[in-house]
This record gives C-alpha cells, sequence and structure tokens, in this order.
C-alpha cells in the first residue's frame, strides 16, 4: 500500500485539473451523444446527492465504517468519468462499489450478504444472482486500473484539532462537512489535507444551520466517530480566536490558500444547489433508462 499520499496512485492517476475533469467528460459524452438525448438527466451535482444517499442507506443497512463508504463514494465517480451512467445500472454499481471498499478497508462483508441488502433496497433493480455482482466487481476494478487505495482527508482533521487548538464543535461540523464534500469532484480535484482545512476554514466561518440548509445534507445525518479525539486542555474557547489562530497559521504554512478557498467555494455551491434537490425526479430519470434499456437483468 502507499501510505504516502504524495506517492499514491490516487495523486499520480486520479488528480486532475478542471479543465482535464472536463474535458474527459466531454469526450464520454461525445462518445454517448444519442444515449444522452434520449435520457436527459439533472445536473451532475443532484444525482451526485441521490447516489450518495442510496450509498449511505446501503451502508447503514451492512453496517459499515464512514471511512468505507467515503472509499466507495470516490470508486462512484472514478468510475463514472469513465463510463456514461445511462449505460449501467446505477444500483449494482453502488452495491459493488460499497462490497469492493469493505474488502479495501479491511471490513469485509460476504457478497451473499451485499446483494441481500441491495436487495431489500431496490427490489425492483438488483438481480438475485450474486454473481452479478461479482462480475461487476471486476468491472470497476478494471476502469480503475487496479488502482484502488483511497487517501481520505480525516486523518488530517484529527492530525490538525489540538493544533489549531479546535472546540469539539467544530471538529464535529467540519468532519460533517468532509463527508458532504464526496458528493462534488473535490476528490478528483484536491489533496485530501486540502479538503480538511477548507473543511476546518467552513467549520469556523459558517454557521451549522448553513451547512446544507435544507436540512437533508449528509452533514446532518452521516456518520461521525463517537471515538474522534477529545479536545486538549489549549483549545481556544472564544470563536473569534479560534478563526484568528487558523488565518495565523494558514498564512505561516506551505498549503495553497488559493486551492483551500476553492474547495470551499465548492462545497458552498453544492450546498446552494441543494435547495433544488428532488429524489423524485432523480429516482424516476434512472429508472426510466434502467427499465427501457434492460440493465435491471
Amino acid at each position: 500500500m502507499a501510505a504516502n499520499y504524495w506517492a499514491s496512485t490516487q495523486r499520480l492517476h486520479w488528480q486532475f485539473t478542471k479543465t482535464e475533469l472536463q474535458e474527459t467528460r466531454e469526450e464520454l459524452e461525445s462518445d454517448h451523444h444519442a444515449l444522452i438525448q434520449q435520457y436527459p438527466l439533472s445536473d451532475r451535482r443532484l444525482l451526485s446527492i441521490f447516489l450518495n444517499q442510496q450509498l449511505a442507506k446501503l451502508g447503514k443497512r451492512m453496517p459499515v465504517r464512514q471511512q468505507v463508504l467515503a472509499t466507495a463514494q470516490v470508486y462512484v465517480r472514478r468510475f463514472y468519468i469513465k463510463v456514461d451512467l445511462r449505460s449501467t445500472n446505477p444500483y449494482i454499481i453502488l452495491a459493488t462499489a460499497l462490497y469492493l471498499a469493505c474488502k479495501m478497508e479491511e471490513s469485509p462483508h460476504h457478497i451473499s450478504v451485499v446483494v441481500r441488502e441491495a436487495r431489500n433496497m431496490w427490489p425492483d433493480f438488483i438481480p438475485s444472482d450474486v454473481s452479478k455482482l461479482g462480475e461487476c466487481e471486476f468491472y470497476l476494478i478494471s476502469e480503475m486500473n487496479s488502482q484502488l487505495i483511497i487517501h481520505h482527508p480525516y486523518r488530517t482533521l484529527q492530525d490538525l484539532q489540538n493544533r489549531l487548538s479546535l472546540g469539539q464543535d467544530d471538529v464535529s461540523l467540519a468532519w460533517s462537512i468532509i463527508n458532504d464534500h464526496y458528493l462534488t469532484d473535490l476528490p478528483l480535484l484536491v489533496a485530501p489535507h486540502v479538503v480538511a482545512i477548507a473543511a476546518i476554514l467552513l467549520a469556523l466561518t459558517l454557521k451549522p444551520a448553513q451547512a446544507g440548509s435544507t436540512g437533508t445534507s449528509l452533514a446532518s445525518t452521516a456518520q461521525i466517530p463517537k471515538d474522534l479525539p477529545k479536545v486538549g486542555a489549549n483549545a481556544i474557547n472564544t470563536p473569534q480566536k479560534r478563526v484568528e489562530n487558523f488565518v495565523k497559521w494558514l498564512a505561516e504554512g506551505e498549503v495553497d490558500v488559493q486551492a483551500v478557498a476553492d474547495s470551499s467555494q465548492e462545497i458552498i455551491s453544492l450546498y446552494d444547489i441543494w435547495e433544488q434537490y428532488s429524489e423524485k425526479t432523480c429516482k424516476e430519470q434512472i429508472s426510466r433508462f434502467v427499465k427501457a434499456r434492460g440493465l435491471d437483468k
């Protein structure tokens, strides 16, 4: 395993610029133009909300740790920059991504358990034949070039907790914001530590109600470990002082401040578009092409 993010396949092969990511998607869309015209879908961010909420619900049934769920979310995002959504059964992809993530994060679940729970959630879309999920596993691994090790922002948040004198509420909210960033392209655009710092920035400067203001955000529902390190005696009790301490640390460090600002804006944009989210609409759009193209067989 690549313990160092800087030498990892994640950085070397799965981190893009916005232009590179856009060009990759445009090429994919040009290859599936007729399919895209036939089955129009909602904004990609709205579909991401739907898919990740479905994945979180399946993860809760298993149950799985937050890092397993996060790894599965990254697998899904990677897969769908190489394969058009309309050419797959997204529900099988979600179940397979979670199954694979469980193995990679050393929290394995038997394939029959995953299929059973997935069928309980999506009975019209998941076949009872477990070999279908096994076949899909090889499909995912192939499209990701067997590059399956994922580095997450959670460790950086824990490392910075005492260094930045964060309060427990700050850490909990930042953890939730990190959970939400998986609904954006940030896992494909920036290093995990940048996301962690952006989450801290938002946690210190936004009111909790503003993060996922619709009340349906994963920021309010995703798993937050009960065993987060307790805040030490050096925690600064005044919110303004914590902000000043953070700004000073950021200015003196070697962090890409522009990347942090861009990441923060990306997360805020997610919360803005969340107001338009309709689970019913996304579900109907996906059901339409899955059923019409016989992808549920």
